[in-house]
């Protein structure tokens, strides 16, 4: 029975990951943020099967990213050597959001992050950026690595 919830909060997180995505990509489209986006994802798109604790989570994802974006992008700039994140494709600079506001912000081992982020990745886009996006996100996992365990921190400083 543990196997089987331990699945399931690991499907509903997975889903959350998926619609904080589909929130960026709003977001980077039409330029709306924190409430009005949430809420018009969840009116518009969102599927209502969703339960609430998913909704909470895909919310907390997608807002705290879009709060904490320059830093974000800052990281980013870091190892997108060659591309500028404007010309990146909009799915995959917001997978590489999406992914860096979780190194830098959550409690979520670096394994998970990076693995969820190419799972998303290959819903989403393509082979290529698959590959893109893993290389980033192993760089600067190893960045954050080398500067320390304390997430926040080097969060704080960025």
């Amino acid at each position: 029975m543990a196997i089987d919830k331990a699945e399931k909060s690991s499907g509903t997180r997975h889903k959350a990951r998926e619609c904080a995505l589909q929130m960026l990509f709003s977001a980077d489209m039409c330029g709306s943020t924190g409430e009005t986006l949430t809420r018009d994802y969840w009116d518009e798109l969102g599927d209502a099967a969703i339960d609430d604790k998913t909704r909470e989570f895909a919310n907390e994802l997608a807002i705290g990213t879009l709060e904490n974006v320059v830093a974000i992008d800052d990281r980013i700039r870091t190892r997108a050597e060659h591309w500028r994140i404007e010309r990146m494709a909009i799915v995959d600079r917001n997978v590489l959001r999406l992914a860096v506001y979780e190194f830098l912000y959550r409690d979520t081992p670096d394994t998970v992050v990076i693995n969820e982020g190419l799972e998303t990745a290959r819903r989403f886009s393509t082979y290529e950026a698959t590959q893109f996006i893993n290389g980033i996100l192993d760089a600067i996992k190893q960045d954050l690595k080398k500067a320390g365990g304390d997430k926040h921190a080097e969060a704080s400083t960025s």
